[in-house]
């Protein structure tokens, strides 16, 4: 029997244990890198962080139903319902209604014509969020672009009509501020032409009580009304294809207008204005959680306050035919 060689069997063995320890040291590393990744992949997303209502721009600051809610008699201004209207928002697109009010007032005067031609400048174009894609130096009309601007609520029409207008966003939102003070709108500042919260500033901000101030001064203006209760419009013969974002159209009886806004910390808000016999009521809805929520309050808003008004109210004079005296 040949003997057993103990020395080299010992070396042999120390040589295959550093193999081994040499093969763990890499392979173990690898297996759990790859056991981590499978976990992360497969792992439930953490829960998002609550906001409240009242806090800092970073934080969400709409309500369910919503931070505060209005109606007013157009003609009049008297409140027939109120629930927190002083409430402070953020009523993203609904800015757009004070673009179309400056540039109403300047048709009006003559100082503009809505068959001007509009040269879209570099700084109107890809401006985020609801656009109609605009092209730089491309020329629309300003009616073609006021339909973009209440219909797609594109952001970058609005900024190409405040650059043709005022020259640059920034003299335009000076208009803008200046217009709101002019109206009472004594709790609104305006930070943007769109409604986009702006980089380093706060959102534009505004109440129930200040928007309805504004609606009434839109609605002063008949073109307005052709805007807003446009359901459909082709744009850009036909290239690009647009659907309003007020869904009370057609299903509110005599709605027409006015405009809805939304972003993700702002929630949802919405202007709205429906005329029934000789009055028109105006809704405003600031800051609602949910666009169902949104639409769901403004729809009752205007239904019962219709409805609670006395048969002899009609006979007071409305806004649409005041207007014209």
């Amino acid at each position: 029997m040949k003997a057993f060689n103990f020395s080299g069997w010992k070396s042999q063995n120390t040589v295959r244990r550093m193999r081994f320890a040499l093969l763990c040291l890499v392979l173990v590393p690898l297996f759990v890198v790859t056991a981590s990744a499978a976990a992360r992949k497969h792992a439930k997303p953490p829960a998002p962080k609550r906001h409240h209502a009242g806090t800092p721009f970073s934080s969400v600051i709409s309500r369910d139903p919503y931070i505060g809610a209005i109606v007013v008699d157009a003609a009049t201004g008297r409140a027939i319902f109120e629930d927190n209207a002083n409430g402070i928002g953020y009523p993203a697109s609904v800015v757009k209604l004070i673009d179309l009010l400056i540039i109403m007032e300047r048709v009006q005067q003559g100082t503009l014509k809505l068959t001007d031609r509009v040269t879209v400048a570099a700084e109107a174009v890809n401006v985020g969020g609801s656009q109609c894609y605009l092209r730089p130096k491309e020329t629309f009309t300003i009616d073609e672009l006021l339909y973009a601007l209440m219909i797609k609520s594109a952001n970058d029409a609005a900024a190409a009509l405040a650059i043709h207008v005022a020259g640059s966003k920034t003299a335009f939102i000076e208009l803008m501020n200046q217009k709101a003070g002019e109206l009472g709108m004594t709790s609104t500042h305006f930070n943007s032409v769109n409604g986009l919260p702006p980089q380093g500033k706060t959102p534009d901000e505004s109440t129930p009580r200040d928007l309805s101030l504004l609606a009434r001064a839109v609605l002063k203006y008949p073109d307005a009304l052709r805007y807003t209760s446009t359901r459909f419009y082709a744009f850009r013969k036909r290239e690009y294809d647009m659907n309003n974002h007020n869904h009370l159209l057609g299903a509110v009886e005599g709605c027409d207008g006015l405009k809805t806004g939304y972003f993700s910390k702002a929630g949802f808000s919405i202007v709205a204005t429906a005329r029934r016999d000789n009055v028109r009521l105006i809704t405003v809805v600031l800051g609602s959680r949910y666009r169902q929520t949104r639409d769901r309050q403004a729809r009752s808003l205007l239904t019962e306050s219709f409805r609670a008004l006395p048969p002899s109210y009609a006979l007071v004079p409305s806004l649409d035919s005041a207007r014209h005296n």
